[in-house]
């Protein structure tokens, strides 16, 4: 089918319970090809279940998914991926290149290919000049980066990522946003699940939500963002008696009004329908005589958003 050629990932009512209780139920899943995709939800959601059934760790109690067009029941459909778990332990002993290289071996690389294809990993995850170091002796950081660098050994099309940058300082972390960058790039689709949301809000345009195994939203959470455009206007005023509710033009709505700590201004977070219509809002005010000392267009942010579906089920976005 032509739509399977478009998705990376598809799941039609899966679940996965433990006699009747847990897991995730019912979760139908459309990623698409070449996506950052995060996954979100509170400890206890279900995140970890899902990722496991999708990677082939947990059977499913029932329903269905294809990974890359592929059943997930068959074993084929994971040679393309790679997995980075959250709770991962290696073999202190090796080094990270002889780590590398065992895994390289699971994979079943080629063995005239293997020797490029760990230089070409070590130098994307920023570990070329620790290759010989012992695992053992990684900073939590680096052993994190050497376990993406396993996952990506297969140059994998599809790749799992379980809290990828818990354990990284602000700059392996970005390190790791780069790369992601550039496997989407590539083309090559990015399985996110993280706490971090302001993490997932610079790299990620689509996500699902979860809460108690159950799918809440799934798609481009930005676009909730511009359901309504929202403006932040701090003004000065005009005279005692006149209030800017009288003097705006209908098709904007004062949603909140507070007095600022500068006398004499007032904060108002005003609603329109577009953001056309802001530039005339200026000019409104400005042939009634209000003085504007600040103009602000207001997005909400990820977690905003995270927030009110985990909090208010059945809000979306109004």
């Amino acid at each position: 089918m032509e739509r399977d050629k478009l998705l990376a990932i598809e799941t039609h009512r899966l679940t996965k319970t433990y006699q009747g209780l847990g897991g995730c139920r019912e979760i139908s899943l459309a990623v698409p090809q070449g996506a950052v995709f995060g996954l979100l939800g509170p400890n206890g959601a279900g995140k970890s279940t899902l990722v496991k059934m999708l990677v082939g760790l947990l059977q499913p109690t029932s329903g269905e998914a294809n990974i890359l067009g592929k059943s997930i029941r068959d074993a084929a459909s994971r040679q393309k991926v790679g997995f980075l778990p959250e709770n991962f332990r290696y073999h202190d002993w090796l080094t990270g290149e002889d780590l590398l290289r065992f895994h390289a071996s699971l994979f079943k690389l080629p063995a005239r290919e293997i020797n490029q294809r760990i230089a070409e990993v070590l130098d994307m995850i920023g570990l070329t000049e620790h290759r010989h170091k012992r695992v053992g002796n990684y900073s939590k950081g680096m052993q994190q980066r050497i376990g993406l660098g396993c996952a990506l050994l297969p140059d994998p099309e599809l790749i799992f990522l379980d809290e990828p940058t818990s354990a990284l300082d602000p700059i392996g972390r970005k390190v790791v946003r780069d790369l992601i960058a550039n496997l989407q790039q590539q083309g090559k689709t990015v399985f996110i699940n993280s706490h971090l949301l302001s993490e997932l809000e610079s790299i990620c345009d689509h996500i699902a939500i979860i809460k108690e195994g159950n799918l809440l939203f799934q798609g481009n959470w930005r676009e909730l963002t511009q359901r309504q455009v929202r403006v932040k206007i701090v003004l000065g005023r005009l005279g005692e008696g006149k209030n800017l509710a009288e003097v705006l033009p209908s098709q904007y709505q004062v949603l909140s009004h507070q007095v600022t700590d500068i006398k004499g201004r007032d904060e108002y977070l005003l609603g329109c329908s577009s953001e056309e219509d802001i530039p005339y809002l200026v000019n409104s005010l400005t042939v009634v005589g209000y003085p504007i000392f600040e103009i602000t267009q207001v997005t909400d942010s990820l977690e905003k958003i995270f927030l009110d579906y985990v909090s208010n089920p059945g809000w979306e976005g109004r």
